[in-house]
């Protein structure tokens, strides 16, 4: 595949093993080589080539919390644990991640998605009770009960349909004007990937569709998912869209297709963001792979 799905790529070592050695990772946080990521809340600070920016660890407010986020070519490298306002939204970070070294959107995005689950599990889901920051910011542990909890990401299929030589985009309300993207829902509890890929089919656009595979995966922080990109063949391209999940759908061939990734004028359609899977899966789709 030549477009690397987004947020991939990330060169650094995440050192699970240093993770429960409180001593190590205090001495590496006072190493002069020590660096912590500045972030506006959650949210990247870029220099002007869009790079993300590391400050030296020293000289940041050591009352934060540090996440440890792995080694850069041995180097620690940490990011500070804000605290977010609930409910708040990712959109206004799309710009900021498009203009991103690919690399990097990788390692900040394992940081969103720490600071995302810190922010919500601060109390005990077994007991109610308050949990504490462990483990080198990688789990929480309950400070009644002694319940460890760990950071999870969420399963989500996305998915396009193929009939004939065109697939099936939709769109939410909240997309920008003229954006479509592939289907998307969340894997549930017994099911498996393919099943996922054809009940959601079923569900949103009551179209039968067989022959599922997989094409690639990424992880999406906002919060905390992994997005499963598959491509299936539908048994007709007659659809009833469930108006409460989508607004609209319509069917795209090729040309079509090829003129939205390139940002002509005279696409039908704004495609999704090349950070976003659903540009890989129409790019894989595209290339006929």
């Amino acid at each position: 595949m030549n477009h690397r799905p987004g947020f991939t790529g990330s060169t650094l070592d995440r050192a699970d093993l240093l993770r429960l050695d409180r001593e190590r990772i205090a001495r590496l946080a006072v190493s002069a080589e020590a660096r912590i990521l500045d972030l506006a809340g959650a949210d990247p600070v870029l220099d002007e080539a869009g790079r993300m920016i590391w400050s030296p660890l020293a000289e940041a407010d050591r009352s934060a919390e540090l996440l440890f986020l792995g080694l850069d070519g041995g180097a620690p490298r940490f990011a500070p644990l804000p605290r977010l306002e609930p409910g708040q939204r990712a959109w206004s970070v799309f710009k900021l991640i498009a203009a991103m070294v690919p690399e990097e959107a990788s390692v900040w995005a394992t940081g969103r998605s720490l600071i995302e689950w810190h922010n919500r599990h601060g109390f005990c889901a077994n007991c109610g009770s308050a949990t504490i920051f462990f483990r080198a910011g990688w789990g929480r542990r309950c400070g009644s009960c002694a319940t460890e909890h760990f950071p999870r990401v969420d399963p989500v299929v996305i998915m396009l349909a193929d009939y004939r030589g065109k697939v099936l985009l939709a769109r939410q309300q909240q997309y920008p004007a003229g954006r479509f993207s592939a289907l998307a829902g969340f894997v549930e509890p017994g099911e498996s990937i393919e099943e996922a890929v054809a009940r959601e089919f079923h569900e949103e656009a009551a179209l039968p569709v067989s022959n599922i595979r997989y094409v690639a995966s990424q992880p999406w922080p906002f919060p905390g998912s992994l997005m499963i990109a598959c491509i299936a063949d539908a048994a007709t391209d007659r659809i009833t869209l469930d108006a409460t999940e989508l607004e609209e759908a319509i069917w795209v061939d090729r040309n079509e297709v090829r003129a939205a990734l390139e940002g002509k004028p005279s696409a039908p359609f704004a495609a999704p963001p090349p950070f976003a899977i659903a540009h890989t899966l129409l790019r894989h789709w595209l290339e006929g792979r």
